[in-house]
C-alpha cells in the first residue's frame, strides 16, 4: 500500500464524520446508504480480490443481514399482542415462533453477524472442500441469490413478499427517522466503514493475508507446497457474507426498508461491480469506487431513469473482459506487489 494511504485514508474519515455539519439532509442520508454499501465492497476484496473467489451471491447476505435488523424494527413499532400487517393481511393470527426472539434488541443485532457468518460459512465449505473453483463458484453463488429473492417473494406471510418489510417507527427506543437518529446512524456507519478499513490493513500484513494472495496466485502450487487452500478461502469468504449481513443491516436502516429487490442477482452483480471499478485488491479503492459509482447511479437514475441500466450493463461486460488491474480507479489505489511464494515462505 503506498505510503500516503493511512494519512489520506484518516483525513478522509474525519472529513466524513464532519459531514453532518456541511450537507443537508437528503446528501447525508445518501452518504450513509452509500458508505454502509462499502461494506460490502470491503468484503469483496478479501473474497475475490486477495481470495480469487468471484461471489455473485453478495445479496444473500446482504438481505440476511437486512432483514435480522428489520424484523426487529417491526416488532417494536407493534402494540402489546399484535402482529405485522402483512401477516393479517395473509390470515395469520399468530406470530412465527421464530420470529418471537427478534423483539430483542441484542438478539436481533447478533443475528445480523451470526446468521450471514453461519450462510456463508456452510456455502464456503460446499463449495471449497469439493474443490469447486472459477466460473463454477460465481453460477452456484448466483443461482443462490436468484433462489432466496424468489424465496422472499413467495413467503410474503412471514417475509412481506415482494413489498418487503417497511414502515418502522421505534429504533431501539428512540423515534426512527428524525434528523438526529439519521445523523447518529450516519456516525455509527462511519465507524463500522473505519473499523473494517483498518481491521483490513492489520490483517492484509499478517500471514494469513499474504498466504491468502499465494493461494490465489497458486492453489495447486500450495497444496504441493503443504498448504490447504480451503481454510483460507472459507475464511475470505465468510468474512465477505459477515461484511455484507452488516452492510444489509445498515442500509435498511438509513433507507426504512429491505425487499427482494435489493438481495437478489443484480444487486449482487453491482456490488462485483463497485469492487472492480475502485480496485478489487484495494481497501481505499473499494470504498471510493462504491460511493462513487452510487452517487454517479443517483444523479444519472434522475436525469435519465432507463440509462443507468445500459451504463451496468456495459460496465459487467467491462469487468468480465478486461483484468480489472488494468482499469483500477485511480491507478494511485493500487494494492502492493503481489508476494511470491518465495517471499512469503521462504525457499
Amino acid at each position: 500500500m503506498k505510503k500516503f494511504t493511512l494519512p489520506f485514508m484518516a483525513a478522509l474519515f474525519l472529513v466524513l464524520a464532519a459531514a453532518p455539519a456541511i450537507l443537508d439532509g437528503y446528501n447525508l442520508s445518501l452518504l450513509g446508504r452509500f458508505l454502509a454499501l462499502a461494506l460490502v465492497t470491503l468484503g469483496l476484496v478479501w473474497c475475490w480480490g486477495k481470495g480469487g473467489v468471484l461471489s455473485l451471491g453478495q445479496g444473500v447476505f446482504f438481505g440476511l443481514g437486512g432483514y435480522a435488523i428489520a424484523m426487529h424494527l417491526k416488532l417494536m413499532g407493534l402494540p402489546a399482542g399484535e402482529i405485522p400487517d402483512f401477516m393479517m393481511w395473509n390470515g395469520m393470527s399468530d406470530l412465527p415462533a421464530w420470529w418471537a426472539p427478534f423483539k430483542s434488541p441484542i438478539f436481533a443485532v447478533a443475528m445480523v453477524f451470526v446468521i450471514p457468518g453461519i450462510a456463508s460459512f456452510i456455502m464456503a465449505n460446499l463449495l471449497f472442500r469439493r474443490r469447486i473453483t472459477g466460473v463454477y463458484v460465481s453460477l452456484i453463488t448466483q443461482a443462490v441469490a436468484l433462489a432466496f429473492a424468489t424465496l422472499l417473494t413467495s413467503q410474503q406471510g412471514v417475509t412481506g413478499g415482494f413489498n418487503g418489510l417497511t414502515n418502522f417507527t421505534t429504533l431501539f427506543g428512540a423515534n426512527y427517522g428524525t434528523p438526529e437518529m439519521q445523523k447518529t446512524l450516519y456516525w455509527v456507519t462511519v465507524g463500522f466503514v473505519a473499523l473494517t478499513f483498518v481491521v483490513g490493513i492489520l490483517l492484509e500484513r499478517t500471514y494469513f493475508g499474504k498466504t491468502l494472495l499465494a493461494i490465489r496466485d497458486g492453489e495447486n502450487r500450495s497444496r504441493y507446497l503443504g498448504y490447504d487452500p480451503v481454510p483460507y478461502k472459507v475464511f475470505a469468504f465468510t468474512l465477505a457474507g459477515i461484511l455484507a449481513g452488516v452492510a444489509g443491516a445498515l442500509f435498511t436502516l438509513h433507507v426504512g426498508v429491505i425487499s427482494p429487490a435489493m438481495v437478489g442477482v443484480v444487486p449482487s452483480i453491482e456490488m462485483v461491480v463497485w469492487a472492480a471499478i475502485g480496485g478489487r485488491e484495494s481497501l481505499m479503492g473499494a470504498i471510493l469506487g462504491t460511493v462513487l459509482i452510487n452517487f454517479a447511479k443517483d444523479r444519472i437514475s434522475t436525469a435519465l431513469p432507463d440509462a443507468w441500466l445500459y451504463i451496468m450493463g456495459v460496465l459487467f461486460m467491462l469487468v468480465v473482459l478486461f483484468p480489472p488491474q488494468s482499469w483500477k480507479l485511480p491507478r494511485l489505489f493500487k494494492a502492493s506487489k503481489k508476494p511470491t511464494f518465495k517471499e512469503v515462505h521462504g525457499d
